[in-house]
């Protein structure tokens, strides 16, 4: 059971140019210069002497990423792990990517003050369909194997589950922060999010991983990796963990659920306008996670420019060439210029269709629309934005958060909701 394959699939081709310092290939490069790629955009290595170790070694590590396909989306956020599993690839190491097919159905409890909902099996699939070409951008097909831990932890039986408990202490598992919280403050903790932390541990087992990536919050996750397999007799995983990103209101964590993101696949146009969005703090470090652009050169840049705008029209266009090309951004830049420094109505906002639940008796509800076209988080944010004068049609600023309006009003306009969001609104 142990390194059984999961299969391969499609991916997208690799639009990044091959890591090159002077004229040497990644893989030639001696282990100080390697290192030093592999520490940036991380927080901690444990332990950076055994990485050291096995980067020695001479030959290819086996480097673990497992990813639990909860939504239909690749963000910013997610990328950074993604990016730096990227890294090590081209340092000639073999990706590992675990798809958690059965891992999501309990969800990860990291970070939660609650149990999550679990996912059901086609609700996992139909994410696993939507983000596996996205994932492509970014990683090199050709060193790249993907397994799905379904492979193992499904087959289990129930002798095995107590077996695999028996490895670990109830005291040990309620060491995690999360868990010790919602005791303390007595909010209930599942017996099966208990298991969660051994399921994950136990992929790194089955691949016999020689390094684990993971966010901030994946460390205890992580480190029980190392401990089973241990018991296992195996060497234990490096562990590298990597921030997380800030999303695009500048205080939560990147996330689809709060609807501050970035994703890799959103229009050229939406990239830019989101990346111009983040607030002026945020810059070095979306410089640091997002982009390949060496951060000396980002602190000489924002050093010596005096309008942080023009600092993030340079990040803004880095992002989009990474996952649109250079063409691309050099238009979502004209398209910005033109569009918010000239103050110019856009004459190519996206077309969209007003969703049905924004319809009610042949009105459109302002509010429910706003967040129906994925502009606000919520009807409550949409109408937070309406009271705030950030939601205009064609040049009319809407200003009443319960107002609804006939379909036929609407059609033909374009909808503009904070700074950088346009929606030209077609027939339902």
């Amino acid at each position: 059971m142990v390194g059984t394959k999961g299969p391969t699939m499609p991916f997208i081709q690799v639009r990044y140019p091959q890591y090159s310092v002077a004229g040497k290939i990644l893989s030639r490069m001696t282990i100080e210069q390697q290192l030093a790629i592999l520490r940036r955009g991380t927080t901690e290595i444990i332990s950076e002497a055994d990485l050291k170790k096995k980067l020695e070694k001479g030959v290819p590590l086996r480097v673990k990423l497992g990813v639990d396909p909860t939504a239909k989306h690749v963000t910013l956020g997610w990328a950074v792990v993604l990016r730096k599993l990227r890294d090590f690839q081209r340092l000639g190491h073999t990706a590992c990517l675990i798809i958690g097919d059965f891992t999501s159905m309990i969800g990860d409890p990291s970070g939660k003050s609650k149990t999550r909902p679990q996912l059901t099996r086609d609700e996992i699939q139909a994410n696993v369909d939507a983000v596996m070409d996205q994932i492509g951008a970014i990683l090199d097909r050709s060193k790249t194997e993907i397994y799905f831990n379904k492979d193992w932890l499904g087959k289990m039986t129930f002798e095995d589950v107590i077996r695999l408990c028996s490895r670990y202490t109830v005291a040990r598992i309620l060491e995690r922060d999360d868990f010790a919280n919602r005791l303390a403050e007595h909010k209930p903790i599942a017996m099966h999010e208990i298991m969660y932390p051994l399921c994950q541990g136990m992929d790194s087992v089955e691949i016999v991983a020689d390094v684990e990536i993971g966010g901030n919050d994946q460390k205890f996750n992580n480190l029980v990796g190392r401990t089973l397999m241990e018991q296992f007799g195996q060497e234990p995983q490096v562990v590298v963990l990597c921030p997380l990103l800030v999303g695009t209101d500048g205080v939560e964590k990147m996330s689809q659920s709060l609807g501050n993101y970035i994703s890799v696949v959103d229009a050229p146009n939406d990239m830019y306008g989101k990346t111009m969005s983040i607030p002026d703090a945020a810059i070095e470090t979306y410089f640091e996670l997002a982009t390949d652009v060496p951060m000396d050169q980002v602190r000489t840049l924002i050093a010596e420019t005096p309008n942080p705008r023009d600092v993030k029209r340079r990040l803004a266009c880095e992002i989009v060439t990474l996952y649109h090309g250079p063409d691309a951004a050099r238009e979502a830049d004209d398209y910005f210029i033109n569009t918010f420094s000239k103050r110019q109505q856009p004459v190519e906002a996206e077309e969209v269709r007003i969703p049905d639940s924004a319809v009610e008796n042949g009105q459109v509800l302002l509010a429910s629309l706003i967040a129906g076209l994925g502009l606000a988080k919520s009807n409550s944010d949409a109408r937070r934005h309406i009271q705030a004068g950030a939601v205009s049609l064609n040049a009319d600023k809407l200003l009443d958060p319960t107002a609804r309006m006939p379909i036929e009003e609407m059609l033909g306009k374009t909808l503009r909701v904070g700074k950088h969001q346009f929606r030209k609104l077609v027939e339902k």
